[in-house]
């Protein structure tokens, strides 16, 4: 059986072309640029559930130090047809208790091997805030 080819490349003491050597060098180069993009990646998927929660504890924080100032006393919840609510409570509650659920559904997060189902629930949590400051503001 013969091979077909450059019989240069198989004699054992044959000198390389200058193209083989730049090819091989841009070989070296695409290598290591792929491992250290492929380490990154690595990373970034061992580090995802901290990566997804981030956001979300800052907006929630945020959201929650801006309800804090802005709703009044006595938060107003269950707006019914007449324009009253059915139902007042403290401003803390109204403020902590919309960060606790955001929090706990990260906990679960965290706990859980599927993240992003919780994550998209923490997600939905940042718009009780919005919810409560909107009804309390514009009531009617």
């Amino acid at each position: 059986m013969k091979k077909s080819g450059n019989t240069a490349e198989l004699q054992p003491g044959a000198v390389a072309s200058p193209e083989s050597g730049a090819m091989s060098q841009a070989k070296t180069v695409v290598g290591k640029v792929n491992s250290v993009i492929n380490t990154i990646v690595v990373w970034l998927y061992r580090l995802r559930k901290l990566v997804l929660a981030a956001p979300v504890v800052y907006y929630a924080l945020k959201l929650a130090s801006y309800n804090m100032q802005h709703l009044p006393e006595q938060v107003g919840i269950n707006l019914q047809a007449s324009g009253e609510f059915a139902q007042t409570v403290s401003r803390q509650f109204a403020v902590v208790g919309p960060l606790g659920l955001t929090l706990a559904c990260l906990v679960l997060m965290f706990c859980s091997r599927k993240a992003v189902y919780s994550w998209v629930i923490s997600v939905f949590t940042l718009a009780l805030p919005l919810l409560l400051l909107v009804s309390n503001a514009y009531p009617y």
